[in-house]
């Protein structure tokens, strides 16, 4: 049992890891050469689409597996392995912080700018280098959750 939860820690964290990096690396990018009527109006399709069953899923998963992980007893796991779960489980939480303070009050604010009638770009000024900051750090916080327990599961 204990390995399955720490392959399913694991998976889920990289899958989204994946999804966070190809979000860092390329949506983001493309995104920002658009003008901002697109790039509101997009963005806020992607916010209304985004969170669906699968999604969530990930999402979840990426914290409910570490912490399955870290707290079913294993009798012969050693400190180190205990320490790096630990650590990815700390990562993983820090990121889902992260998500819920940051970038989900300003998807909420951005969807909320197209029934108050604020301007595009002023819409996306309050909006784009706020969330890319607050997105760059999820995904670092995401990577080394997956890769600290990639660590432990290789230990």
């Amino acid at each position: 049992m204990a390995t399955l939860l720490l392959a399913l820690a694991v998976g889920s964290t990289g899958l989204y890891a994946g999804f966070m990096l190809i979000f860092l690396t390329g949506i983001m990018p493309a995104l920002a050469r658009l003008d901002d009527a697109a790039f509101v109006d997009a963005m806020r399709r992607i916010n209304e689409y985004v969170p669906r069953a699968v999604f969530l899923v990930v999402f979840l998963g990426a914290v409910a597996f570490p912490v399955a992980a870290y707290f079913v007893p294993v009798e012969e796991r050693g400190d180190t392995q205990k320490w790096l779960v630990l650590a990815g489980l700390v990562c993983a939480v820090l990121n889902h912080l992260v998500t819920v303070a940051g970038n989900i009050p300003l998807n909420n604010a951005l969807a909320a700018s197209e029934s108050t009638g604020e301007s595009p770009a002023a819409a996306r000024a309050a909006f784009e280098k706020r969330w890319n900051a607050f997105h760059l750090v999820r995904t670092a916080l995401i990577t080394a959750a997956f890769g600290l327990l990639t660590a432990a599961a290789l230990n």
